[in-house]
């Protein structure tokens, strides 16, 4: 089962919603609850740390951004 501090029950029921009407839709296979199930948790456990981590990262670099845009402003109002 995939680790609860990534995604709660609820947020992997509606993905397995989605992951199992795209199966469906896209690419003509049919799985039961329980099988997309296992798979979210299979993906889930192999990418969903490194995901969370890159969104971190992406946050950092964002942050870091506005706080130069900042610092370059109260420079600005010093001179």
């Amino acid at each position: 089962m995939a680790s609860p501090s990534l995604l709660n029950q609820q947020q992997i029921q509606a993905l397995a919603v989605d992951v199992q009407r795209y199966l469906r839709d896209s690419l003509e296979v049919e799985l039961g609850q329980f099988d997309v199930q296992f798979l979210l948790d299979f993906i889930i456990d192999k990418a969903g740390r490194e995901i969370y981590n890159q969104a971190l990262n992406d946050a950092q670099t964002a942050l870091a951004g506005r706080l130069e845009s900042l610092q370059a402003a109260i420079w600005d109002l010093e001179k």
